[in-house]
């Protein structure tokens, strides 16, 4: 119905600061003829904080993301002002009761519709009333997910990673006999597995009779002091962010971790994560791949002067063999020093594409011939050297050494007969 703005701008007011009835609520787009809101977007939404009940306002720019969380009373009051001063087109507020949509028309006029809300308190009748939720690892409605502003298919995959992190958690509890249990996530980014890996297994150590440390580490220092203003607020002992880069990064002042993540870092940041995880001898590691540019650049400039086979004549074709081929050497290289490797698909393709995981065991195994076989003939047929390959050069030429091959990484070659398969 119409309504003259300033009237209708205080109906939402009322509705944004009632923390028991509210949901949620979204700003967004812009008024004709006035300058863009400092963000595209603001989510609104009541959280329960160790500290109190707050409301919590998520603005997004772009690819960029900021949380911030504001005490009921006066303080919610000035951040809802300013929110609604800013010259959005369209304001959506969801309550327990009702559904209220206001539109500033081109002529700043208000447009301001309510209608009954569709949500439901119970369990609808019939046959869905008996549907069996599923049991997730980290619950979706925790309220950390609220304090770090995650939706809800960064959920789905947080809790589909920490799923597979499960079963092996026993083997980093032993690995920690004795003393604390330490996990580190290399490129931490804004932290949604660091943050749920942290609460599910500070659990799991907690059972244990021990303590978890978990560090996050990015290069980024306004996203780690994001985070670690966010592990404050959130109440997480044992939690801790750091600048810097992964091939440096030393989260435990010269001790190794017991768990090493890596969750959609991109490109060669993923092998220098399974770079530092060797080199520390990591029990357990699980590391989600995100592109693959440096073996997809290597395969372009290997074919430029023609004869591309059709695996990689495609642009399409080429990006994702490139992917198979990256994860399937990065694969082989950790067999060859130490590791039991799986390479599975975490969550379902509709929630990420990126969803092959690279599982790994450390069991000290002794590298066998048969693997550095494949790995050179895969490295020579398509003339590339993985980025892994390259962090793990020394480490590589001693299993060659060993296995009797005598030549260096990617060269192809006949391994000797002494060796065994």
């Amino acid at each position: 119905m119409p309504s003259d703005l300033p009237t209708a701008l205080a109906d939402v007011r009322a509705l944004l600061l009632d923390a028991e009835q509210l949901v949620r609520a979204v700003a967004a787009g812009r008024r004709r003829g006035l300058e863009p809101p400092a963000a595209e977007r603001v989510e609104v939404r009541p959280v329960a904080l160790r500290s109190g009940p707050h409301l919590q306002l998520l603005s997004r720019t772009g690819p960029l993301v900021s949380t911030r969380n504001v005490a009921l009373g006066e303080e919610a009051a000035g951040a809802v002002d300013e929110l609604l001063a800013q010259p959005f087109g369209n304001l959506h507020v969801e309550t327990a009761t009702e559904v209220v949509q206001l539109r500033v028309t081109k002529k700043g006029e208000a447009q301001l519709h309510r209608a009954p809300t569709s949500r439901r308190g119970v369990q609808p009748a019939g046959p869905q009333a008996h549907d069996r939720s599923k049991q997730r690892l980290v619950d979706p409605d925790d309220p950390l997910f609220r304090v770090l502003g995650a939706g809800g298919d960064k959920r789905r995959q947080v809790d589909a990673f920490v799923r597979q992190l499960a079963p092996l958690a026993p083997r980093a509890l032993d690995a920690a006999a004795g003393r604390e249990l330490r996990a580190v996530d290399l490129g931490c980014g804004n932290a949604y597995l660091t943050f749920a890996a942290h609460r599910w297994l500070a659990g799991r150590a907690e059972e244990d009779g021990r303590r978890l440390r978990t560090v996050g580490v990015d290069v980024r220092e306004d996203v780690v002091a994001r985070s670690r203003g966010l592990a404050a607020e959130a109440g997480l002992p044992g939690l801790g962010f750091a600048t810097g880069t992964i091939a440096d990064a030393d989260p435990f002042d010269g001790a190794a971790p017991d768990v090493v993540l890596a969750l959609h870092a991109c490109d060669t940041a993923t092998d220098e994560a399974l770079a530092r995880a060797v080199r520390w001898q990591a029990p357990v590691v699980l590391a989600a791949p995100c592109c693959h540019h440096d073996v997809q650049r290597q395969i372009v400039e290997a074919t430029a002067g023609g004869g591309a086979g059709p695996l990689v004549r495609h642009a399409i074709l080429r990006e994702r063999f490139a992917d198979v081929l990256t994860d399937a050497l990065r694969s082989l290289v950790l067999q060859l020093l130490g590791y039991r490797v799986d390479v599975v698909e975490f969550v379902d393709s509709r929630h990420t594409p990126r969803n092959a995981l690279l599982r790994a065991v450390r069991t000290g195994a002794a590298p066998r011939a048969g693997l550095l076989a494949e790995f050179d003939e895969l490295t020579t047929a398509w003339r590339v050297e993985p980025a892994l390959a390259r962090a793990l050069a020394p480490e590589l030429a001693a299993v060659r050494a060993g296995l009797g091959a005598g030549v260096t990484v990617g060269q192809g070659v006949t391994v000797g007969q002494g060796a065994t398969s």
